[in-house]
């Protein structure tokens, strides 16, 4: 029996209504998950290949290898595009199902009036909205999930020269925990900001910018949702993400990395550093260890945020039913 058919009620009519988009939805996940599975699988035949010939990628077994090991390369490299596109449509997902709740499924039957179908069918506006919300979010999120996951385990799978940093903003975003807060974050912005505006195109635009400017805003603050490790020696750790550096006194206070840096010369830049006394320097970073707590952070901000617009939302919508 098909989806559709045990489905009831509201749930029945969101899916009609928009079965073209969950079609197409469908397809490209589909599409996404075959591909990092191809994409994983080709990589590690390439590497072994490459690793049972007489070539080593460090560069050291002659010119004779110079053009095999610069194909090797340059096909790792191709591959690894691969697993960088799917981790930007993980992170950029939300922003299109935020304006795709703002536009098509709220603010566009709210600004034709067929809303008033159901609202006098015995359906009331909060299960309304409701129904309208849980289909495709649940949907949404076991796709996400899944995607989610596959990535990491492609990535683990495929042994490459060119591994990604954990760090990274588009890798943390599509990684863990995070990608499912944004998606639910996107999910609630886009629920209220289709209640207030009330125009199709108009809520697309402002749902655009509001999720947008969000995400945007996570990826830049997002070194500082946990507190950092600092070392004030050369021996800088590897595999780290640097969220500051700079000089220190000797008293500890902090100066400026960029202090100094315009001096003429090499002598006048040492004299500029004594004469503010500057005795050592310091670098604030994250290790690894610190994935899971700035997820978890990051996490429950964007779930707060979510939960805030969705009682607002409902909030709005009972106003507008009296």
């Amino acid at each position: 029996m098909s989806t559709l058919t045990t489905l009831r009620g509201p749930a029945r009519v969101v899916v009609r209504q928009h079965r073209w988009t969950l079609w197409i939805a469908g397809g490209l996940f589909l599409a996404g998950v075959i591909t990092l599975i191809a994409t994983a699988l080709w990589s590690a035949h390439v590497v072994d290949a490459f690793e049972s010939g007489p070539c080593s990628a460090e560069g050291d077994s002659g010119r004779s290898c110079d053009k095999i090991v610069g194909e090797y390369s340059d096909t790792m490299f191709d591959l690894r595009r691969v697993f960088e596109h799917t981790a930007l449509a993980l992170t950029a997902l939300p922003v299109l199902f935020s304006m795709f709740v703002a536009g098509p499924m709220i603010a566009r039957e709210l600004e034709s009036g067929t809303y008033r179908v159901s609202w006098t069918q015995s359906v009331s506006p909060a299960r309304w909205l409701t129904a309208k919300l849980a289909v495709p979010t649940a949907l949404l999120l076991a796709g996400v999930s899944v995607l989610t996951a596959l990535l990491a385990w492609a990535r683990s799978h495929t042994g490459t020269p060119y591994p990604v940093q954990w760090h990274d903003a588009t890798t943390f975003s599509a990684s863990g925990v995070v990608p499912l807060a944004h998606t639910l974050f996107g999910l609630c912005v886009g629920t209220l900001i289709g209640l207030l505006v009330h125009r199709t195109l108009s809520a697309l635009t402002v749902s655009v910018l509001v999720t947008g400017a969000a995400i945007g805003g996570f990826r830049y603050w997002r070194g500082k949702l946990w507190p950092p490790r600092t070392v004030s020696t050369e021996n800088i750790p590897e595999g780290v993400w640097w969220v500051e550096r700079g000089h220190l006194t000797s008293t500890g206070e902090r100066m400026s990395q960029e202090l100094c840096t315009r001096s003429a010369s090499e002598a006048d830049r040492l004299q500029c550093l004594a004469d503010h006394d500057i005795t050592g320097h310091y670098l604030d970073y994250h290790p690894a260890s610190h994935f899971w707590p700035i997820q978890l952070v990051e996490t429950g901000i964007l779930l707060a945020l979510a939960a805030l617009a969705l009682a607002l939302a409902f909030r709005v919508l009972r106003r507008r039913t009296g």
